[in-house]
């Protein structure tokens, strides 16, 4: 059965400074768009939204997500937190599942947070721009990931659970000081793109050949 048409309510670049409570009372939205107001805080009234498929904080001020995100558990479409001050991320993000599109790129994130490894339902993550200096094992728990882009980080290594990602079709890794990548990306069975464009660091491994023969475009 096809989903009906939601409510959007687009607040795009209103100069908000803080949201309106009234906000909070429109529990039918479908789609809620915040995206640069200077938001320094979000209510954890957010919670109330549970029929929300698409949520845009980026280009805010925020240093914490409220915990009540975790109440969204239908949230399937799109969730922006780019271009804020995060450092870390709620527990209770975990329980949304269903989340097909994350973006936290553009934030003060020294290494990926675990919970967004439970996100399982992820197609595309975006971590760039960040401080990351590793990635948990438990990333390759996304099994349905088909993009993973986290250019301009400080990250040396990725971990061999990459391998896992049976669905990736693309990694970027660009503007990262590698020093190592696993083998177990030459076995990514759709992998199509990797992107190692402005690293300096890594010593080429002999297996990026392979990839290259069976038509994986290696960009450098």
């Amino acid at each position: 059965m096809a989903r009906e048409p939601g409510i959007s309510l687009n607040l795009w670049r209103q100069q908000l400074g803080t949201v309106p409570d009234s906000v909070w009372d429109q529990i039918e939205l479908d789609s809620l768009i915040l995206a640069e107001n200077g938001l320094q805080e979000v209510s954890e009234r957010l919670g109330r939204l549970t029929k929300l498929q698409t949520l845009d904080l980026g280009h805010n001020k925020l240093s914490r997500i409220p915990e009540s995100i975790g109440e969204l558990v239908d949230l399937a479409g799109f969730l922006y937190l780019h271009d804020n001050s995060l450092s870390s991320l709620p527990a209770s993000l975990e329980r949304l599942t269903k989340l097909r599109y994350l973006n936290i790129s553009e934030n003060q994130f020294a290494e990926l947070p675990g919970v967004v490894c439970d996100l399982v339902g992820l197609v595309e993550l975006r971590a760039t721009d960040n401080h990351l200096t590793r990635l948990p094992d438990s990333i390759g728990r996304l099994c349905r990931l088909r993009e993973l882009h986290l250019r301009n980080n400080g990250l040396q290594s990725v971990p061999s659970s990459v391998g896992e990602l049976h669905e990736l079709r693309l990694i970027d890794l660009r503007g990262n000081p590698l020093t190592q990548l696993p083998e177990a990306i030459a076995s990514l069975p759709r992998l199509d793109k990797l992107d190692l464009r402005w690293v300096t660091t890594l010593p080429w491994p002999a297996w990026i050949s392979n990839l290259e023969a069976r038509g994986c475009a290696v960009y450098r």
